[in-house]
């Protein structure tokens, strides 16, 4: 496995938790990461992320794991259509009861023709996967106010559940871009490469 030459860590602000991530953009994004959280209940997820030169999604790779169960799944696009791949070891919706929590949907999506309009991916939690967005949409040199609206696989945590939702970036001039959806709305601050320093409500980058 190739090393990667940069590495990024932002700290969770709305839980306990926190994301690193190595990554080579050099040609679109090779990228691998960790999470850790603590809701519903503890959890490690670990990601590999592969994005062509123009920032389209093409891969992502997640394995997400706590006491007594663990998820996987695999996406990949090609000639315009998703394919996902799941496993399951253990028993997600029994630790989650056992913990007070209601139990979540299976992993993967049942009719993957709903991602057909994906070019971006969203993982759950995840900072990174912004920047998918805002490189392939040119979002920095964009006129500031104007919305793009975009189609995303959504792939929730720890459930690693897709869903395809529908997302609006509004860039703001000076570094900001508006993310928007389903009623949430957050100010992103991110630096000069589209990397997210200040996400209000989830996530603030740091030194690792």
């Amino acid at each position: 496995m190739a090393t990667l030459p940069k590495v990024l860590l932002w700290t969770r602000t709305d839980l306990p938790g926190a994301e690193t991530v190595v990554l080579d953009d050099r040609r679109g994004l090779v990228a691998r990461g960790t999470q850790l959280a603590v809701d519903p209940i503890p959890y490690q997820a670990r990601y590999e992320l592969i994005a062509d030169d123009n920032w389209q999604a093409a891969r992502l790779d997640v394995s997400c794991e706590g006491a007594g169960w663990m998820r996987t799944i695999r996406m990949q696009r090609a000639t315009g259509r998703w394919r996902a791949t799941t496993g399951e070891q253990g028993d997600l919706d029994a630790a989650l009861v056992a913990a007070g929590q209601r139990r979540v949907g299976f992993p993967g999506i049942e009719d993957a023709s709903r991602l057909e309009r994906a070019l971006d991916v969203d993982l759950g939690g995840s900072p990174l996967t912004n920047t998918l967005v805002i490189r392939r949409l040119g979002l920095l040199n964009a006129t500031p106010d104007r919305p793009y609206n975009v189609l995303a696989a959504w792939v929730l945590l720890p459930s690693l559940e897709i869903i395809a939702a529908e997302h609006t970036y509004t860039p703001l001039g000076g570094n900001r871009v508006r993310y928007e959806s389903d009623g949430f709305s957050a100010d992103m601050t991110v630096d000069d490469a589209g990397y997210v320093i200040d996400y209000p409500g989830l996530a603030k980058r740091g030194q690792p």
